[in-house]
């Protein structure tokens, strides 16, 4: 299955990078260092390298996560003001934070994202070689 192959040399796979988005992205930014969810803080790290999917977790449980993450973090950003602080960051990992409010998570996300959608697109394009946009 394409979304299984790994198609660059550091070997991360399609259906990883959906899980990267999910748990690294959304779950991190928004429910944990936007929100400050006890629970998700708690449990960071709990799932391994998320780059990884393991053989028997079905591509849907993967896409659904996504989903469900995307719409978790809507609901912090529609209550979220652009200007409030991080609720929780962590220092003992990466120091002093380098985003201050919820509208630099926001930035650094759509940036994080819009960055792997184009990675995306260039891995769709080595799996099955058609290139977007291209009419034919």
């Amino acid at each position: 299955m394409t979304l299984r192959r790994p198609v660059l040399p550091s070997g991360w796979t399609c259906l990883g990078l959906v899980q990267h988005l999910a748990l690294d992205v959304e779950r991190f930014w928004f429910r944990a260092v936007a929100a400050g969810e006890d629970e998700v803080i708690k449990s960071l790290g709990d799932d391994g390298d998320a780059w990884q999917v393991g053989a028997e977790v079905q591509a849907a449980e993967i896409l659904d996560r996504y989903r469900t993450e995307s719409d978790l973090a809507d609901a912090i950003i529609t209550a979220t003001a652009a200007d409030a602080p991080l609720a929780w960051w962590p220092h003992q990992l990466f120091g002093e934070p380098h985003l201050h409010t919820h509208r630099d998570i926001l930035l650094h996300v759509i940036t994080e994202t819009a960055c792997h959608a184009g990675h995306l697109d260039a891995a769709r394009e080595l799996l099955d070689g058609r290139r977007w946009m291209v009419l034919t």
